[in-house]
């Protein structure tokens, strides 16, 4: 390769030559066939947005990087890519592109528009993801909606419900009133809302006229008689008065002085007139509000855990759309935030309303749509979590958390679990439940495995149900898109295939710790109850990415930075150095600076190898390694040795998924070792006419081995880069190669330590030539370094290489002081004291001192201290004496001491 051939400017813009053509020769194919040891990678599937953003970047460059360094080291890859199609995030897009609900068309109409949407958006994503280098094996790729991937979802639930983890039951579930339907615990989302703590008066309750009052029961409705609203009762303080009609208790803390002698009494209920019933509970907060809290079926999870303790009536007044039900009363119809308001209004014209107060809280919304989300008693099907909650742990305590600290959000999620998954979603785009119904006596029927994937809506059993009856109702309801997600791992290993065994459990799980109690924790779960096995050894934690201004990207602030804006302008593998120096698990702000410093750091590799292509490339046999090493000089070693441990160090770091390390370690090898220190120091041999042949292919030697070898440690980082950089030394691709061996020859601390020595002495004497204005090619007349014993060993053994790059025709390193001091070589009078003090006799001073030398000047003042001219006494301080520092041999010398190294330098120029 010609060094003319080579472009005076690296030009991001062939990247896309690169994707395309990584593409064609299918490089990062995964094998499988045990030739080489298997390395699975367990990759998020993401929803398919149409979009992908810097998040996305962050999580699939930590696994990029992950599997093209796996690569290097030998290990047959598995890197697939899989797209997570169903649920709320594409039904409510269809929704609003469409400016429909999902029950405004037909069920098979709806489903196509998900679909076509669900491809248009795949492909947009996985241009934006070539574009990134992002190398996935797209023989791999999955797709959460087609038939293949619904049967391996559906036989999942089978088999789960053969084992009795699955079930159909009615409990309270959490429901989304905008996408009307029920939610996992999981998917719920805290914010923050003002609203207002009421303080309400629930009076004594009249009971006369009540014959019989069922103490199982604290729900009644009498007939219109109504309480005193301002008879003192008991005060209670809410945020929800739109479920007064829905209060079933009043619960007190038992040893709390204020109300427990009213406990087993009744009171009654503002504006609906039911009597309930006030009991006891230690989980009231005595310091909350008033201390005493009406229990509303239902209004919080502690509502649900008191009315099932206590067995207490349910009242359902709120409608799967949010909107009030006729056991509201006057409010039936009404939204929620209608009613809330109708409802204080009403409290406060009829007396009940003693007081508002301001109130911050944090409000559980749905995950998709943000809509504030209520508690609902549905008939559902639910996965029997708690069975598995210890298995769980004890899976995640055998996988390696990185970091460490992130699996505390797990374990601390599963031991708060307290409701079981529910599963089961009123919604239209999903993976249908495979479940039909007797219509004659209601039994579950089971389709048979061969006939997966049905939709029960439109398939039918394949034999009839054991009472005899034929027809059936299928079911309408579908599933979780996590119950699609959760099996990726045994997905991606060809499960339930008996195969699946060769690529199961997988190697890695990298994700994002916001999906830690979702996707992990159901993945691990799933995993257990269909293999018994975890599903992974390690997994890796990424953060979340703000913007500039120290907030998470949002729309809303405009601080959102596209993918493609960077792109566009510096290329993705500056954005890849961005993602990359990161730590697993911590939020990554992202910033312009950033991406031109990994911009600028790439153009000063491109810089450096083409200034040293013209020499790399000669004609001069570079191929004989033994012969060539034994003429290295004491630099060259220097720099292979700190590649070696660069080496070691960065396969450590790729090792150990400490990214970060990686990117900084080889950048200032780059920057600061190889092109400020050893290209400097390796010019004088590339160019003096009185080098020795074998001292220059030495020298070119090591400035291949070392370009070429760095190319290899920074390739899973930069890969656009390294793969342009690295077609001039080889045909093939750069992400085929192997990692460099460790040369156990320059694996030797002294030899770093001895060059790193040098160094700093070549330094010194460069901030000398910087800060007197001599420029750095200018040569020094002579440099002699007075220094202890040890360092003389070592800068006799570079010698060479340091008067070579400092330009000295004369150096000399000896122990011991140097022999130097200080001469007058001019001397003036000062006037400024002269005239006032001598007034008439100034002549004859200036005259004196034109009269005589500086020498002998300098003489007298040294022998007497001062000048006697006839009757005239004249110190030094009426004096401007210019002076000189000379060294052994006469000659004027610089002299100065280093603050890094025991050495002093005496310089002349």
């Amino acid at each position: 390769m010609a060094a003319e051939d080579i472009p005076k400017d690296y030009d991001h813009k062939k990247e896309k030559l690169w994707q395309e053509k990584w593409q064609d020769d299918e490089i990062y194919k995964y094998i499988g066939d045990g030739t080489r040891p298997r390395y699975i990678i367990d990759t998020p599937p993401p929803y398919p947005t149409g979009k992908i953003h810097l998040g996305h970047v962050l999580n699939w460059v930590y696994m990029d990087m992950d599997a093209r360094y796996r690569r290097q080291k030998g290990y047959d890859v598995l890197f697939p890519q899989g797209w997570d199609c169903h649920g709320l995030p594409t039904e409510v897009k269809v929704e609003e592109i469409h400016n429909i609900k999902k029950n405004d068309v037909s069920r098979a109409e709806f489903r196509d528009m998900c679909i076509d949407l669900t491809t248009e958006n795949i492909a947009l994503m996985k241009k934006q993801m070539l574009s990134v280098g992002f190398s996935q094996d797209w023989s791999r790729e999955f797709i959460t909606m087609t038939p293949e991937y619904r049967k391996r979802t559906q036989y999942s639930f089978l088999k789960m419900y053969e084992q009795g983890l699955i079930y159909r039951g009615i409990h309270p579930v959490y429901w989304c009133p905008r996408c009307e339907t029920a939610i996992a615990f999981a998917e719920v989302e805290y914010t923050d809302n003002q609203s207002h703590l009421n303080y309400v008066n629930f009076p004594p309750a009249d009971l006369s006229g009540v014959s019989e009052f069922p103490e199982d029961n604290s729900y009644i409705r009498p007939d219109g008689r109504n309480s005193d609203p301002k008879e003192d009762g008991i005060l209670i303080a809410t945020s929800r008065p739109e479920l007064m009609s829905a209060c079933v208790a009043v619960v007190i803390h038992p040893d709390d002085e204020r109300y427990n002698h009213l406990l087993g009494k009744y009171v009654e209920v503002p504006l609906t007139s039911q009597k309930v019933k006030i009991i006891a509970d230690e989980e009231v907060d005595p310091e909350f509000g008033t201390g005493a809290v009406m229990v509303c079926t239902f209004g919080d999870k502690t509502d649900v855990a008191w009315v099932n303790k206590y067995d207490l009536e349910i009242i359902e007044a709120i409608t799967e759309q949010g909107t009030m039900t006729s056991a509201a009363g006057r409010y039936e119809g009404m939204t929620l935030a209608d009613a809330k308001e109708a409802t204080i209004r009403d409290l406060k014209d009829e007396g009940y309303l003693v007081k508002q107060e301001d109130l911050e809280q944090n409000v559980g919304t749905c995950w998709r749509c943000k809509t504030p989300i209520e508690i609902l008693v549905k008939k559902q099907w639910f996965i029997a979590v708690r069975k598995l909650i210890d298995q769980v742990k004890e899976a995640s305590n055998e996988i390696n958390w990185v970091p460490k600290h992130m699996e505390s959000r797990l374990l601390n999620w599963a031991d708060s679990m307290e409701w079981d998954w529910c599963i089961s979603r009123q919604r239209l785009f999903a993976t249908p439940i495979p479940v039909w119904y007797c219509k004659n006596c209601g039994k579950i029927i089971l389709p048979d495995e061969d006939q997966l994937p049905i939709d029960p809506t439109v398939d039918k059993p394949n034999h009839p149900c054991e009472c005899g009856c034929e027809e059936f109702i299928g079911e309408t309801d579908v599933l979780d898109t996590w119950m699609d997600s959760s099996i990726s791992p045994l997905s991606i290993a060809g499960w339930p295939d008996p195969s699946y065994v060769n690529d199961f459990p997988a190697t890695i799980r990298p994700q994002g710790h916001d999906i830690i109690r979702t996707w992990t924790f159901y993945t691990i779960l799933r995993c257990l109850a269909l293999t018994g096995k975890k599903p992974w050894s390690d997994i890796v934690i990424n953060g979340m990415v703000f913007g500039e201004d120290g907030y998470k990207m949002s729309k809303s602030r405009g601080n959102v930075i596209g993918p493609e804006d960077v792109i566009d302008e510096y290329g993705a593998d500056p954005l890849r150095t961005w993602a990359a120096n990161s730590l697993p698990g911590s939020d990554v702000a992202f910033a312009w600076k950033d991406i031109k410093h990994g911009y600028k750091f790439l153009r000063k590799f491109w810089n450096a190898f083409r200034f040293i292509s013209m020499h790399i490339f000669s004609d001069d046999d570079l191929s004989n390694d033994g012969e060539i090493k034994q003429n290295l000089n004491p630099s060259d070693m220097w720099i292979l040795a700190k590649f070696n441990k660069v080496n070691q160090i960065v396969d450590k770091a790729f090792e150990d998924f400490e990214y970060a390390k990686t990117i900084t370690t080889i950048e200032q090898f780059v920057w600061h070792d190889f092109c400020d220190e050893y290209i400097e120091s390796v010019k004088y041999r590339l160019y003096n006419d009185g080098i020795s042949d074998e001292s220059r292919i030495a020298a070119k030697y090591t400035l291949r081995y070392v370009v070429e070898n760095t190319l290899k440690l920074l390739a899973p980082i930069t890969p656009f880069f390294t793969e342009e950089v690295f077609q001039h030394f080889n045909k093939g691709s750069i992400h085929c190669t192997s990692w460099p061996e460790v040369e156990e020859e320059f694996d030797r601390d002294e030899l770093r330590d001895n060059g790193d020595l040098t160094v700093l002495l070549i330094d010194e004497v460069r901030r000398f030539k910087s800060s007197n204005k001599i420029a750095l090619n200018a040569p020094l007349s002579a440099v002699n370094v007075y220094t202890n014993d040890e360092l003389k060993e070592v800068f006799d053994e570079f010698a060479g290489d340091i008067k070579g790059t400092l330009k000295i025709n004369n150096l000399d390193v000896q122990t011991g002081k140097p022999d130097v001091h200080e001469i007058v070589v001019e001397v003036e009078p000062d006037m400024s004291k002269i005239g006032p003090t001598f007034r008439k006799d100034a002549g004859k001073i200036i005259g004196y001192i034109k009269s005589h030398t500086a020498e002998e000047i300098a003489k007298e003042l040294e022998e007497n201290s001062k000048l006697t001219i006839d009757d005239l006494e004249v110190s030094e301080g009426f004096l401007n004496l210019k002076t000189e520092v000379v060294g052994s041999t006469g000659e004027k010398v610089d002299i100065f001491q280093s603050e890094d190294l025991d050495v002093i330098l005496e310089v002349i120029r």
